[in-house]
């Protein structure tokens, strides 16, 4: 059932909290505001469920939720909230408005419901309509006329005609070898001055930002800080690291930053090695 009156204030509600810019803030709030129950990353009532995710635009790729999860709250409007910077978007997300199951999903069958659909995987056009606030009524009303399991089977078909667009990896004799030899290298560079050299331009990296690490600790966002952490940590000092360093400190939103999609975080080059070192953050 479609419930206008409260889809539409929690809509006025977050669009009038446009450029809030923190996930975090707007979703803690919105739950105050209407009362909502939290199941992980989804909160919900009686008339809609809400997911929200940081991006810096309305086409984001984020992981979004698995399928599995979607199936409990498919029989209500199921809205993905994406917080930019500048303006909070709505989108929604129920099972006829995917196109598809993420390509990792292999195992994902009728009887097996397997895997979980990102933001890329959402139509933002149906039925000739955008998938907007303005559209919403009208795109349910087509969602409730479709079963899970309608939406399950086109979603099995879909997710299993995707085809790999990558050639397999061929293994030449000298990739053999460098392989093969990895393991010997590792451990002559264990051993070796240039690790200790690593080690303590690691260490001194993470002491002198140690407060701002432990301020990082309590952001919610398992992605969010684990990205703070490492641009703190590897950045040389730039305008950016101070903006990052007055905002944890001063409670503001964080500003926008990209971390690199690279082998490891921080590279480090020797004469006899080159170095990636990959950076995890744990709170215990």
């Amino acid at each position: 059932m479609y419930n206008s009156y409260a889809i539409n204030r929690l809509v006025m509600y977050i669009q009038k909290l446009n450029g809030i810019g923190d996930k975090e803030k707007l979703s803690s709030l919105v739950k105050k505001e209407f009362n909502l129950t939290q199941d992980r990353k989804v909160f919900y009532s009686n008339d809609f469920a809400v997911r929200f995710i940081k991006s810096k635009s309305k086409r984001m790729n984020n992981t979004v939720l698995s399928l599995s999860a979607l199936q409990k709250y498919d029989d209500k409007p199921f809205i993905i909230c994406v917080v930019a910077p500048d303006a909070n978007y709505m989108i929604l997300a129920n099972s006829t408005f995917l196109k598809k199951i993420s390509h990792s999903s292999q195992e994902l069958r009728i009887d097996n419901i397997r895997g979980s659909f990102n933001g890329n995987d959402i139509m933002l056009d149906f039925a000739s309509m955008e998938n907007e606030p303005d559209s919403f009524q009208k795109l349910f009303a087509y969602h409730t006329g479709l079963s899970f399991q309608d939406n399950l089977e086109r979603l099995v078909e879909n997710t299993n005609n995707i085809v790999g667009r990558n050639l397999k990896f061929l293994v030449s004799t000298e990739d053999k070898n460098n392989i093969l030899s990895s393991v010997d290298m590792a451990v002559r560079f264990l051993q070796s001055p240039e690790y200790i050299d690593l080690n303590n331009d690691l260490n001194s990296r993470v002491a002198r930002i140690q407060g701002e690490i432990a301020i990082a600790a309590f952001i919610d966002n398992v992605n969010m800080r684990g990205r703070v952490i490492e641009y703190l940590i590897t950045d040389d000092g730039s305008t950016l690291k101070d903006k990052i360093i007055n905002a944890l400190h001063s409670d503001s939103p964080l500003p926008t930053f990209k971390t690199e999609d690279k082998l490891g975080d921080y590279s480090k080059t020797y004469p006899s090695y080159i170095t990636e070192t990959d950076i995890k953050t744990k709170v215990l």
